[in-house]
């Protein structure tokens, strides 16, 4: 199983953004056609939202492919 960490710089980002920006895909349309093939699940659940809110805490899994999104670390 391939781990990804994605660290959230905002207060959320669109799950068809998080895919392509992790480079699980190389577009955010072609993450909308994978969301929408049922294939992404949000903490578990199966995710048919293309722009479903993804936030910090959040577990993005698609085959085996797990994303874990945490939140930014403020730079001192």
């Amino acid at each position: 199983m391939q781990a990804i960490e994605f660290e959230l710089n905002g207060a959320f980002v669109e799950l068809n953004q998080l895919l392509k920006l992790t480079g699980v895909c190389d577009s955010g349309g072609a993450g909308k056609m994978l969301v929408a093939s049922g294939v992404v699940s949000v903490d578990g659940q199966q995710e048919l939202r293309k722009t479903g809110k993804i936030r910090a805490g959040q577990v993005v899994s698609l085959g085996d492919v797990r994303i874990s999104v945490v939140a930014a670390t403020a730079s001192s």
